[in-house]
């Protein structure tokens, strides 16, 4: 096992992976950009050096001074996190050829599974489900059109090196089709640097399902059960339980089934999760692998007893994984809730600035993943989220009970946050059923917005009466 790990990245994703780190008797060393001076992530870690200014590109994306650091100190090994690089293939090829060992897969895998298109001719030659759709990527409008009319509207063009929405456009029409197609790879080229965009068709009220995978480099992969991740505004997940209540135990063998076949197609090792969607009548199509740790991991962890940052770092030390079979099976339910400092009612605009007062829930089976705390800012320059709050609970009812007392108790003042949108949604009729899919945040966004507008008028009444 590794002495001493660098960890590239920042938040709460590398509170998370020093806390492990320290149970392993694994030295940490983190690295800084000037805006985190004051981060938590800098206090917990053994060592911890600035590598830039604010800016990511000139600090947490700067290859070079991320090695630098990582030479100096001795590190064996290189954790990535997710984002930023964590799914560079330049970057994990960077860091093997400079002795160190990537906490995660192989470059040409990170490589072949973020090209979306080559992704998705792999899985049809492996024999895994895929929506119907052109096969690589579609250079021309023209070219895109005649595949649409074959696989019929609507479709969607998704950038091949896309993520998170960008270089993505659905097409409800045809006439359409030109415009929507050439904005597509306008916002992929801005995004990625890469235009090259694809075309696929577009499930109505789909489900979002994933499947945790973890394989180590003796052949063995194993799925650790899914997360329904349905409840997205823009394509950004808000809320992820584990397991899904649209998936039976029959269905969750078929999905682990193909999630295995998946990874073992490309010989991947590491931590990975493959992305379906799941149409009403139990069918199942392949979307995208991710090759890093995911943000929500932690509810896969609550479920299966497995801590997945200690799984990536054993694997990559060369053991072999101590799980019988191919699929864990998930003991309760748990859900967890992205608290970003975001201001629900305004169309969820980031809302960054200083904690004034934090004050974090407990109890039994609550977990809160943050690096946060009071009188820490809230930077402009990264990604808006303040904490994971992650609840477990025998049943699913029982784990979203405990989430809405949770909520209720999470206290953050100085800025505004996403809590009230999720206390709607976690007491939500339709939520509370488990009948939803993708659309259930578009459809029921305006209810939202007029129970906080009752909510205010009877507290303006109150306060007008007792004056």
């Amino acid at each position: 096992m590794f002495s001493k790990l660098l960890i590239a990245n920042r938040g709460e994703i590398a509170v998370r992976i020093i806390r492990t780190c320290k149970r392993m008797g694994i030295a940490t060393v983190a690295v800084y950009s000037e805006a985190d001076q004051n981060a938590l992530h800098v206090k917990m870690a053994d060592e911890a050096y600035c590598i830039g200014p604010a800016r990511p590109d000139l600090s947490y994306l700067n290859i070079p001074n991320i090695l630098s650091v990582a030479h100096a100190t001795n590190c064996e090994a290189i954790h990535p996190g997710y984002g930023f690089l964590s799914e560079n293939p330049d970057f994990a090829e960077i860091v093997e050829k400079c002795g160190f060992t990537f906490i995660g897969p192989d470059s040409r895998a990170i490589e072949r599974m973020g090209q979306k298109s080559v992704a998705r001719d792999l899985m049809i030659r492996s024999g895994v489900p895929v929506m119907p759709g052109s096969q690589g990527s579609v250079e021309t409008s023209s070219e895109g059109i005649e595949i649409a009319r074959k696989i019929g509207f609507p479709v969607l063009v998704k950038a091949t090196s896309g993520g998170g929405g960008k270089g993505m456009r659905l097409v409800e029409h045809e006439e359409d089709f030109d415009n929507l197609f050439k904005m597509a790879q306008g916002e992929a080229e801005a995004s990625f640097g890469d235009k090259r965009v694809y075309v696929e068709k577009y499930m109505r009220n789909p489900r979002h399902v994933e499947v945790q995978i973890i394989a180590d480099q003796h052949g063995k992969v194993v799925a650790l059960g899914e997360r329904e991740c349905s409840i997205q505004r823009r394509h950004q997940k808000l809320i992820e339980e584990s397991p899904s209540p649209a998936v039976s135990p029959e269905l969750r063998r078929k999905m682990a089934e193909t999630a295995v076949k998946a990874a073992k197609a490309i010989n991947y090792h590491n931590a990975g999760t493959i992305e379906f969607l799941l149409d009403s009548d139990g069918s199942f199509f392949f979307m995208e692998m991710n090759t890093r740790l995911q943000v929500e991991h932690p509810v896969t962890e609550m479920v299966c007893h497995f801590d997945l940052v200690e799984l990536q770092l054993r694997v990559a030390a060369g053991e072999a994984l101590p799980i019988d079979g191919e699929l864990v099976e998930p003991d309760g339910w748990a859900v967890e809730c992205r608290v970003n400092a975001e201001d629900p009612v305004m169309s969820f605009i980031p809302c960054p600035g200083r904690i004034e007062k934090y004050l974090v829930p407990g109890g039994p089976c609550v977990r809160v993943d943050s690096a946060a705390y009071q009188g820490y800012v809230i930077s402009s320059n990264y990604d808006s989220m303040v904490a994971k709050l992650i609840v477990w609970g025998h049943t699913r009812d029982e784990a979203l009970d405990r989430m809405n007392v949770a909520l209720r108790e999470y206290e953050i003042k100085g800025i505004e946050t996403t809590i009230p949108f999720h206390i709607h949604v976690i007491n939500h009729p339709e939520f509370r059923s488990g009948n939803f899919s993708t659309s259930f945040v578009d459809r029921n966004f305006a209810a939202f917005i007029k129970e906080v507008s009752d909510e205010k008028n009877k507290v303006e009444k109150a306060a007008s009466a007792i004056a």
